[in-house]
């Protein structure tokens, strides 16, 4: 369903030490942005009903059922350059993105 490069997942794991009660990292699409929709990733310290969970090793990366379909597919990555660092995500689903990938439409 979600993939993680292991860069992102080495990430993840390092700031989950860091973080108190927290059980993994969620990633969530909700409305907004340029093109319709804009993702979204916070850290966790419990599950809902209706989440699903991907375990990689001790990295737990969680999603809610609306957000689910549209992350279908899609690789979570990080990337620290000159321009700064932070997690990105790319989605095959996504018709057209905007400049800074926070925003797509599917």
């Amino acid at each position: 369903m979600i993939t993680m490069t292991p860069t992102a997942e080495q990430k993840i794991r390092e700031l989950l030490v860091e973080e108190k009660d927290t059980i993994g990292l969620r990633v969530f699409v909700k409305g907004g942005g340029c093109h319709g929709y804009q993702y979204g990733m916070a850290f966790e310290s419990q599950l809902g009903e209706d989440d699903t969970v991907i375990e990689k090793g001790d990295v737990k990366v969680i999603m809610d059922s609306q957000s689910a379909p549209l992350l279908a597919g899609c690789e979570v990555d990080f990337q620290d350059t000159v321009q700064g660092s932070g997690f990105a995500i790319k989605n095959p689903q996504a018709k057209t993105t905007c400049g800074c990938g926070s925003s797509f439409s599917a």
